[in-house]
């Protein structure tokens, strides 16, 4: 028996001769956290551009009105696709691969507590993703009941439902394996001194983001695994010939999916306080409160799940309930926009492409969630629901919130990953076309919704068609413009100029929000790799 030490569990992976493997096998059975967190990256840049080519298919269809280029069947199955591979494939991997690369380093362990779950849950993802875009191919193509995949259009579907399911039980096991081992670092590797209220914020989203991941992830499954025996097995949880019911269906997907909406955007949260308060140089304002913000936000969001079901003719003591309670959130997610706001009040500010980036996050994050206060009103969503104000009010909270902080992040952490740093002036580059092209595509949408224009229709009225077009042609500038951001990262990988030790001048390291001074076994003061 060889024996392991906790957090060296790449001590005995190295083959028979004590030699690390080498090439492609350095990949495939590493138990590193950073080349983890790197493979997760760079396959979530890779689901993005997917899912962003989907979204320009999608878009390219709604350019006028008429079918151009889409079957409204195989429209229905890009707007699935889409959905399911920008949450679960593009952002969620980004924020597990930023937790891979920083958290060991923020709290000063030597790596993730479990080395080959950690390998396992990255490598869960590749065929899972597989799985959904070849769905695309099978007879009867991929689900086209939407990213929630509705019964009862997802019982009646063809074999690409299944290949669905199956993809969103693969997906399911890589989080909650990703979680507890994120979940089990911050508890058991902390360097000494560091005690919870002393870790960076960063780690503290995470470890809260991992708890609602391990809570929600086995709803979803219980849900799809629902549809699978109602499809297969001759039940019938959400058929109503049989006695079941279809609106049980959105009950239990939306209890999982409305905190699966904070699992996608509170690490971000992380990543901006910590940016803001580098680029502020002030530690962050309100530490404790942004901690227990965070939290309330995450307890609050199992309380509110029907709000995406005002519809669906529930009595209206509970619309009441659901309506205050979603209004309840706002009040901690204006805590922490009153954090960073004067975190910046009277700092030392200077405005590199991280920070931009979490300042376009703080602003866009700020208006979903204004636009969500306003469809949390019961007698305002009848109107608004399955509009395009909804589709307006979800991309600014998701690819605002979840994106932005995803890019910020990148920029901030990467001279550290790498030794180079990025070309500065391209990075603003991609952030104020980014910006640009992300309001010119999501800021009308707020307009053909009150319009009343549903959304996931191939075709529409003439009286959309200028906002549509302008919808469009911003999609695609913002898509193209993220060509630029690989650009970046890949000349930089590659050799930018040499990263000077701290890289943020005058913002010092990583350990700004502490409170107290770094502990002794903070990454900083360990050997750096040449």
């Amino acid at each position: 028996m060889e024996a392991t030490v906790p957090g060296h569990a790449d001590t005995h992976a190295h083959g028979h001769h004590g030699h690390p493997p080498s090439g492609l096998m350095r990949w495939v059975t590493t138990t590193n956290h950073k080349d983890i967190g790197t493979m997760y990256l760079w396959f979530s840049f890779a689901m993005f551009l997917v899912g962003g080519m989907m979204a320009l298919t999608i878009r390219s269809e709604l350019f006028q009105p008429g079918l151009q280029i889409l079957e409204p069947e195989r429209f229905n199955q890009m707007t699935t696709l889409h959905g399911l591979i920008m949450v679960f494939g593009a952002i969620m991997p980004a924020f597990v691969g930023f937790a891979n690369w920083m958290i060991p380093m923020q709290i000063g362990a030597a790596d993730m507590a479990f080395g080959r779950m950690n390998n396992w849950s990255f490598w869960l993802l590749p065929p899972a993703a597989t799985l959904l875009v070849t769905s695309l191919f099978v007879p009867g193509g991929a689900a086209a009941a939407g990213w929630t995949l509705y019964a009862p259009l997802s019982v009646q579907q063809g074999m690409g439902m299944d290949m669905t399911i199956f993809a969103v039980h693969i997906l399911g096991m890589s989080s909650i394996m990703g979680s507890i081992n994120i979940i089990t670092t911050i508890l058991n590797l902390r360097a000494p001194g560091m005690n919870l209220m002393k870790m960076p914020l960063f780690v503290w989203t995470w470890l809260i983001t991992a708890f609602l991941i391990i809570a929600v992830m086995p709803v979803l499954a219980g849900a799809v695994t629902m549809i699978l025996t109602d499809r297969h097995f001759g039940t019938s949880f959400f058929n109503a010939a049989g006695g079941g019911d279809p609106v049980l269906f959105q009950h239990v997907f939306w209890f999982f999916g409305h905190p699966e909406v904070y699992i996608v955007v509170i690490p971000g949260f992380g990543v901006v306080s910590q940016v803001v308060s580098a680029f502020s140089r002030k530690p962050l304002f309100g530490y404790a409160s942004m901690v227990y913000a965070t939290a309330s936000i995450a307890v609050l969001s199992f309380f509110v799940w029907a709000h995406h079901m005002y519809t669906v003719g529930m009595p209206v003591g509970g619309q009441l309930y659901f309506m205050y309670a979603t209004m309840l959130i706002a009040i901690p997610t204006g805590v922490k926009v009153f954090n960073w706001i004067a975190t910046m009040w009277r700092g030392s500010l200077s405005f590199e492409t991280p920070m931009l980036f979490s300042l376009g996050f703080i602003f866009l994050f700020t208006m979903g969630g204004f636009s969500g206060l306003v469809l949390a009103m019961a007698p305002v969503d009848v109107q608004m629901q399955d509009t395009y104000y909804v589709v307006a009010h979800f991309h600014y909270t998701m690819v605002a919130g979840a994106l932005f902080s995803a890019f910020s992040a990148t920029y901030y952490w990467l001279p550290k990953w790498t030794g180079h740093m990025y070309n500065e002036k391209l990075g603003k580059v991609h952030f104020w076309l980014s910006l640009i092209f992300f309001n010119m595509t999501f800021f009308v949408q707020h307009f053909l919704g009150l319009a009343g224009m549903p959304r996931r229709i191939p075709d529409y009225a003439l009286q959309f068609t200028e906002f549509n077009q302008i919808s469009t042609i911003g999609a695609f500038g913002f898509g193209l413009s993220q060509l630029l951001f690989l650009y970046n990262i890949i000349t930089c990988i590659k050799g930018g100029p040499k990263a000077p030790a701290k890289p943020w001048d005058g913002a010092e390291g990583l350990e700004w929000d502490l409170p107290s001074p770094a502990p002794y076994h903070s990454w900083e003061t360990q050997p750096t790799v040449k």
